[in-house]
């Protein structure tokens, strides 16, 4: 539950037709991550090895998506509290399916790349944020636990399309899986969007504190800086450190294969992480959990740099995704937590803004930050170091808002 609250617990629909967006948008962001996502990465060398274009090139154009998905993400939040996600996410489901077609039967690298800038732009309206601001909305004073089962949800996209995307590359080669991929998400998500997401979008509940009808002077607040760098360190370290691990075991001497069973098995403690949000919100006010989370970031992260036993680094490896799990929903509720969900999808926009470009930029500095300390393990005490950072930032981000209990 957020600490700054008046909205009623029933908004605008009933019962049932929160669960219909809820199970919707369960359905949307899996196959939306999955697909627009997680495929990549999976696709990555095949691209390559077909192309002859580099492996930095194509990663490059992914990367310029984001930056269209942050971009795209602040005015999709201000048109979001106006008139609801209906349309905003049909939109961007339609312009992701024909961005990803674009990619598919690229000739050039021209095309490649504006591809996945079309691509990024529709992910700005299709991926957490604006699923997070419908939730907010829609449930109430309920959201935290829509948030928790939607973020679970979510976190199942790689693991199902995954070894789907690999299967289907195996088959039709790359080209062939983003145009299968593509024909899959606009069935499972063009008229889900439109025909699941319908219904009366409620008035913005009022605020609890004066201040906090002026989103401007919000956004303009050293609280809401602080939040944004907090948020942008986090999210820094929690990347760089994800897609850093494979190589991190490798320099230790271990298999590629037990590598990966290592970053699965994190995935896990992710999921794990999401279940116990709801106890440690009960529990605990909002300084204090959001820097227990921080800390926590900072001494698994510092963990895998020091450890080196193959159990431990996996336990380690399981705590690090169990943090990184409770810090969605941390970063899904920081908005609310502190200023109400007046404003929340204009907020959140541009709190989501910066925090997608540290997060695309995070993986390439993580191997910068290895070849300037000399290994992976001492590029892990430096981000364990900026964790530490953040927390400390942390304690800045209700400078703005009203009192909250510690």
């Amino acid at each position: 539950m957020s600490d700054v609250d008046t909205a009623p617990a029933a908004i605008g629909l009933p019962r049932a037709g929160r669960r219909r967006v809820l199970a919707v948008l369960c359905l949307t962001q899996i196959s939306s991550w999955g697909i627009l996502y997680y495929a990549f990465p999976v696709l990555s060398v095949s691209i390559t090895r077909d192309t002859g274009w580099s492996a930095p090139v194509i990663t490059a154009a992914f990367s310029l998506g984001q930056l269209a998905t942050a971009l795209t993400g602040i005015p999709v939040g201000r048109v979001l509290d106006r008139i609801g996600p209906r349309l905003v996410m049909t939109a961007g489901s339609v312009v992701a399916v024909v961005a990803l077609l674009v990619v598919a039967v690229a000739p050039n690298l021209w095309v490649f790349y504006g591809g996945w800038v079309a691509a990024g732009a529709g992910m700005g309206a299709v991926l957490y944020p604006p699923a997070f601001a419908a939730l907010t909305r829609w449930w109430g004073t309920d959201r935290v636990t829509a948030l928790m089962i939607l973020t679970l949800a979510g976190g199942l996209a790689s693991t199902v399309f995954a070894p789907v995307t690999a299967a289907l590359d195996e088959r039709t080669g790359w080209r062939g899986t983003y145009l299968v991929l593509g024909v899959a998400l606009a069935v499972l998500t063009v008229p889900a969007h439109c025909a699941g997401l319908r219904g009366p979008w409620p008035p913005a509940p009022a605020p609890a504190e004066p201040a906090h009808a002026d989103h401007i002077g919000i956004a303009r607040s050293p609280g809401f800086a602080a939040l944004v760098v907090t948020l942008c360190l986090a999210a820094f370290v929690s990347f760089a450190g994800v897609f850093n691990l494979v190589a991190l075991m490798q320099e230790r001497g271990f298999s590629p294969s037990l590598a990966a069973l290592a970053l699965g098995l994190g995935g896990a403690g992710q999921v794990l992480g999401r279940i116990g949000y709801l106890p440690l919100a009960r529990y605990t006010g909002l300084t204090v959990r959001t820097i227990v989370v921080l800390v926590a970031l900072a001494v698994t992260t510092a963990l895998l740099g020091v450890v080196t036993g193959v159990v431990v680094l996996i336990a380690v490896s399981i705590g690090a995704g169990l943090v990184r799990g409770i810090f969605t929903l941390i970063q899904a509720t920081a908005i609310t937590d502190r200023w109400g969900a007046t404003h929340y999808g204009r907020l959140n926009g541009l709190l989501s803004a910066p925090v997608v470009i540290v997060s695309a930029l995070a993986p390439w500095a993580g191997t910068v930050l290895s070849a300037w300390s000399g290994s992976y393990a001492h590029a892990y005490l430096i981000l364990a170091v900026l964790g530490t950072v953040a927390a400390v930032f942390a304690t800045q981000t209700v400078i703005s808002s009203k009192k909250v209990p510690l």
